[in-house]
Formats: structure tokens, sequence, C-alpha cells
């Protein structure tokens, strides 16, 4: 039992209140114990290498492939879900999360309206139950009433990444008539 590995956490504030931040830092500065390990890992974390050093062709090689591989993912989870019937989505774009709007009929509103619970929520309990793909429900969100949503990542190698679009696309199409067992 426990955790293995390192945790570290990083605090970006713009446009924030100097009073605020004066705060945030006391609050930072009370921990009598600094772990020291945790902030060279941040310092590493957030500090490129030096561009004549040894180790900047790599970091930047690796940089510019992950940047490109979620593009790629990005696209091509924008493209498939505008595919699927009852499903449409937003280009994603500087995030890692796409947010399809879904429209959800039959079963799964019957089941939400004896439950007393959004449609999404249980879309996406459904979803997680019969695919075992997580999916976060919109109504979390404050989405606009009447519409529904899910939340998912795109950060799934590429090839996982398929077979969970295929999987969402089969769940869609299947969620209306139920899976009476």
């Amino acid at each position: 039992t426990g955790e293995c590995g390192l945790r570290g956490g990083l605090v970006h504030c713009h446009n924030v209140d100097p009073a605020v931040i004066d705060q945030m830092y006391k609050l930072a500065s009370i921990s009598l114990c600094s772990n020291v390990l945790g902030q060279a890992l941040m310092a590493s974390v957030v500090t490129d290498p030096p561009k004549d050093g040894p180790s900047w062709e790599s970091f930047e090689g690796t940089r510019r492939m992950v940047h490109e591989q979620l593009r790629r993912k990005a696209q091509r989870v924008t493209e498939k879900l505008n595919t699927i019937d009852g499903i449409s989505c937003q280009p994603i774009e500087g995030a890692m999360y796409a947010f399809p709007r879904v429209t959800i009929k039959g079963y799964v509103v019957k089941k939400a309206i004896s439950l007393a619970t959004p449609a999404d929520q249980i879309y996406c309990l459904e979803m997680v139950d019969r695919t075992g793909i997580v999916t976060v429900p919109g109504s979390g969100f404050g989405q606009k009433p009447g519409t529904f949503h899910f939340r998912m990542t795109i950060l799934p190698d590429e090839e996982t990444l398929e077979k969970v679009l295929q999987d969402i696309e089969t769940f869609h199409k299947q969620h209306a008539e139920g899976w009476f067992q």
C-alpha cells in the first residue's frame, strides 16, 4: 500500500490581486518540512534545459513529437465524434479533453427520470458499466439546461483512442433501446 514516485504541484496566477497572492504565499510557507526533492522535481519540470546543453535536442524533439500527437488526437476525436449520429463536438483546441454534446433518448432518459438523476450522469455510468470507458457528465460543469454533454480525455495512445471512439459509437447507437439482461 502507499504511493510510489514523486508528486508536485504548480500554481500559475495571472490577473490575480497581489493581496491574494500574498495570502497564498503565506499558506504555502507554513509547512515546517519543505520537500526539497519535490521542489527540485518541479524546478526541472518548469525549466527547459539550456539550448546549448547536451539534452536540448532530445528535449525539443520530444516536445515537438508530443505536441504533434496531441494535435492529431484532438483532430481525430473531433472528427470521429462528429460522425456519430446524435453526438457533436466542437474542435478541441488547447486542451486534453473533448466535451461533446450528446442526444440522450429512451432507456437512459427513463432511468434518469426514475432516479431523479441528470440523464448525462446515467449515460456516463452506463458507459463505464458497459464499455469500461470513464467519462464525466456535463451536468457537473453547469451546461445549458436541456442539453447533455460528457467530458472525455484525448490522452490515451492513438491505438487505444481508436478503440475508445469505436466503443463510444457502439454504445451510443445502442443506448436508446437499453440493455435488458
